[in-house]
Protein backbone atom coordinates (compact mmCIF):
# COMPACT_ATOMS: atom_id res chain seq x y z
CA UNK A 1 0.00 0.00 0.00
CA UNK A 2 1.27 3.47 -0.87
CA UNK A 3 1.96 6.18 1.67
CA UNK A 4 -0.77 8.79 1.36
CA UNK A 5 0.88 11.41 3.61
CA UNK A 6 1.91 13.40 0.55
CA UNK A 7 -1.62 13.46 -0.85
CA UNK A 8 -3.24 15.21 2.12
CA UNK A 9 -1.60 18.61 1.42
CA UNK A 10 -2.61 18.19 -2.24
CA UNK A 11 -6.25 17.76 -1.22
CA UNK A 12 -6.01 20.69 1.20
CA UNK A 13 -4.69 23.06 -1.49
CA UNK A 14 -7.26 21.82 -4.01
CA UNK A 15 -10.00 22.37 -1.43
CA UNK A 16 -8.71 25.86 -0.66
CA UNK A 17 -8.72 26.66 -4.38
CA UNK A 18 -12.36 25.57 -4.52
CA UNK A 19 -13.23 27.81 -1.57
CA UNK A 20 -11.56 30.79 -3.23
CA UNK A 21 -13.54 30.05 -6.41
CA UNK A 22 -16.75 30.17 -4.36
CA UNK A 23 -15.57 33.48 -2.89
CA UNK A 24 -15.04 34.79 -6.44
CA UNK A 25 -18.62 33.89 -7.33
CA UNK A 26 -19.92 35.43 -4.10
CA UNK A 27 -17.92 38.63 -4.71
CA UNK A 28 -19.24 38.92 -8.24
CA UNK A 29 -22.87 38.41 -7.22
CA UNK A 30 -22.55 40.83 -4.30
CA UNK A 31 -20.83 43.34 -6.57
CA UNK A 32 -24.18 44.20 -8.09
CA UNK A 33 -22.98 44.65 -11.66
CA UNK A 34 -24.61 43.19 -14.72
CA UNK A 35 -23.32 39.78 -15.83
CA UNK A 36 -22.59 41.47 -19.18
CA UNK A 37 -19.65 43.20 -17.49
CA UNK A 38 -17.91 39.80 -17.40
CA UNK A 39 -18.51 38.95 -21.08
CA UNK A 40 -14.95 39.73 -22.18
CA UNK A 41 -13.31 39.31 -18.81
CA UNK A 42 -13.18 42.19 -16.36
CA UNK A 43 -14.44 45.70 -16.94
CA UNK A 44 -14.05 49.01 -15.07
CA UNK A 45 -17.50 48.48 -13.50
CA UNK A 46 -16.43 45.28 -11.72
CA UNK A 47 -15.86 45.96 -8.00
CA UNK A 48 -12.28 45.86 -6.74
CA UNK A 49 -13.13 43.07 -4.26
CA UNK A 50 -14.30 40.82 -7.13
CA UNK A 51 -11.20 41.65 -9.18
CA UNK A 52 -8.94 40.84 -6.23
CA UNK A 53 -10.70 37.55 -5.51
CA UNK A 54 -10.45 36.56 -9.16
CA UNK A 55 -6.75 37.43 -9.26
CA UNK A 56 -6.13 35.31 -6.16
CA UNK A 57 -7.98 32.41 -7.76
CA UNK A 58 -5.82 32.75 -10.87
CA UNK A 59 -2.70 32.71 -8.65
CA UNK A 60 -3.89 29.39 -7.23
CA UNK A 61 -4.02 27.95 -10.75
CA UNK A 62 -0.54 29.05 -11.82
CA UNK A 63 2.52 27.86 -9.82
CA UNK A 64 0.52 25.40 -7.71
CA UNK A 65 0.18 23.35 -10.89
CA UNK A 66 3.87 22.50 -10.46
CA UNK A 67 3.09 21.50 -6.86
CA UNK A 68 0.42 19.07 -7.98
CA UNK A 69 2.75 17.60 -10.60
CA UNK A 70 5.69 17.08 -8.24
CA UNK A 71 3.50 15.52 -5.55
CA UNK A 72 1.96 13.14 -8.06
CA UNK A 73 5.42 12.31 -9.42
CA UNK A 74 6.67 11.53 -5.92
CA UNK A 75 3.62 9.44 -5.14
CA UNK A 76 3.76 7.29 -8.30
CA UNK A 77 7.50 6.61 -7.96
CA UNK A 78 7.81 5.25 -4.40
CA UNK A 79 9.25 5.53 -1.93
CA UNK A 80 8.19 9.10 -1.21
CA UNK A 81 11.27 11.01 0.04
CA UNK A 82 11.09 11.69 3.78
CA UNK A 83 11.44 15.45 3.24
CA UNK A 84 8.61 15.63 0.69
CA UNK A 85 5.54 15.68 3.00
CA UNK A 86 6.93 18.42 5.31
CA UNK A 87 7.91 20.50 2.27
CA UNK A 88 4.47 19.95 0.76
CA UNK A 89 2.80 21.10 3.97
CA UNK A 90 5.09 24.15 4.15
CA UNK A 91 4.18 25.04 0.56
CA UNK A 92 0.46 24.67 1.22
CA UNK A 93 0.70 26.72 4.41
CA UNK A 94 2.53 29.50 2.59
CA UNK A 95 0.01 29.49 -0.27
CA UNK A 96 -2.88 29.71 2.18
CA UNK A 97 -1.13 32.55 3.99
CA UNK A 98 -0.52 34.29 0.65
CA UNK A 99 -4.24 34.05 -0.15
CA UNK A 100 -5.27 35.31 3.26
CA UNK A 101 -2.97 38.32 2.97
CA UNK A 102 -4.13 38.97 -0.60
CA UNK A 103 -7.82 38.75 0.28
CA UNK A 104 -7.62 40.74 3.52
CA UNK A 105 -5.27 43.65 4.16
CA UNK A 106 -3.21 43.02 0.98
CA UNK A 107 0.11 44.55 1.96
CA UNK A 108 2.26 43.88 -1.11
CA UNK A 109 5.58 43.39 0.69
CA UNK A 110 4.05 40.82 3.06
CA UNK A 111 2.46 39.03 0.13
CA UNK A 112 5.71 39.16 -1.85
CA UNK A 113 7.72 37.69 1.03
CA UNK A 114 5.29 34.79 1.48
CA UNK A 115 5.10 34.27 -2.28
CA UNK A 116 8.89 34.17 -2.53
CA UNK A 117 9.17 31.70 0.36
CA UNK A 118 6.53 29.49 -1.24
CA UNK A 119 8.49 29.45 -4.50
CA UNK A 120 11.72 28.51 -2.72
CA UNK A 121 9.83 25.75 -0.90
CA UNK A 122 8.39 24.48 -4.18
CA UNK A 123 11.86 24.49 -5.74
CA UNK A 124 13.21 22.53 -2.75
CA UNK A 125 10.39 20.01 -3.15
CA UNK A 126 11.29 19.57 -6.82
CA UNK A 127 14.97 19.07 -5.94
CA UNK A 128 14.16 16.46 -3.27
CA UNK A 129 11.73 14.55 -5.49
CA UNK A 130 13.89 14.92 -8.60
CA UNK A 131 16.93 13.50 -6.86
CA UNK A 132 14.90 10.58 -5.51
CA UNK A 133 13.34 9.78 -8.88
CA UNK A 134 16.64 10.05 -10.77
CA UNK A 135 18.43 7.93 -8.16
CA UNK A 136 15.89 5.22 -8.89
Amino acid sequence: MRDTALLIPVFVLAGWTGLVLLYVAFSRVRGGVSPREYTLGESPQVPARALLANRNYMNLLELPLLFYVVCLLAWVTPPVPTAAPPLAWAYVGLRLLHSLIHLSYNRVMHRFLVFGLSNVTLLALWVVVGRAVLAG
